[in-house]
């Protein structure tokens, strides 16, 4: 599957040539279908790409991990689809994964073992730390030097899986400003989708928690609201819409950060 200049092989086409890629990219429901989560996932691929990393994604194979179903109380279609996914990676004998989402991380590496699916499996932005830590990958600050960026710690990447420093240290190369909310890291809030709160609408109350959580970020006056998965993306988004701050505010991944100050 060649797209846009860049090339995405799937394990199908690996297999067929005989080939094992390093690392099997898990692209997500959201890294799939949704549009704005799709730049995302091009960006990643981008510097795949760029640093050589032979990689390779499962396409249409890909189901999705199961976790809504789980969050949302159903262990029932949890299992199924996890089951289902578990009897792909292990026919293509898949070693290590990588993803740009933290619940499809999270829920791959945690409760997959116990179903008979135990793999490496790695954020995105400690793949790309462990890339530039190789020097596989260089980072410059091009366009976001001398920048004020926030980071938003999403949950089952932070509080959930203890990963704090790795989205940090990608962004201090960019040589911008790398502000700290006053909720961050082991303290950090919510952005109002985990739990499967992404799928419906928030129950009555004052506020709305991604406008809370926008409100906290914006209080270090950022140019870039960087996260580090989908569903905080959208959520953070639609929180600066609410506060009519689009036109001065951009919500970027730490992939996209990367991928743009390396103009690929």
């Amino acid at each position: 599957m060649t797209e846009d200049n860049f090339t995405v092989p799937t394990m199908a086409d690996m297999m067929a040539s005989g080939q094992q890629p390093e690392v099997l990219f898990w692209v997500g429901c959201s890294g799939s279908f949704d549009d704005r989560a799709k730049k995302i996932t091009k960006a990643f691929v981008r510097i795949l790409n760029s640093a050589k990393v032979p990689f390779a994604v499962l396409g249409t194979e890909e189901s999705c991990t199961g976790d809504p179903a789980k969050r949302a109380g159903n262990e029932f279609l949890f299992q199924m689809q996890a089951m289902a996914n578990i009897e792909v990676l292990n026919a293509y004998d898949v070693k290590k994964i990588v993803t740009a989402c933290p619940h499809c991380f999270n829920t791959i590496k945690n409760e997959y073992p116990e179903l008979g699916g135990t793999y490496e499996v790695v954020h995105h932005t400690e793949f790309l730390k462990s890339l530039l830590d190789d020097g596989r990958l260089t980072i410059e600050g091009g366009q976001f030097k001398g920048k004020k960026i926030t980071f938003h710690d999403p949950c089952y990447l932070g509080r959930a899986n203890n990963i704090y420093e790795a989205p940090r240290d990608l962004m201090e190369k960019l040589d911008a400003e790398l502000v700290e909310m006053k909720r961050s890291k082991l303290n950090g809030l919510c952005c109002g989708a985990g739990g499967a709160q992404m799928f419906k609408e928030p129950e009555k109350g004052n506020k709305d928690v991604n406008v809370e959580r926008t409100e906290d970020a914006l209080e270090t006056q950022p140019d870039i609201i960087a996260a580090g998965c989908p569903f905080c993306n959208t959520m953070l988004t639609d929180g600066v819409k609410a506060k009519n701050r689009e036109h001065d505010i951009k919500v970027m991944d730490v992939a996209e950060l990367i991928a743009n100050a390396k103009d690929l």
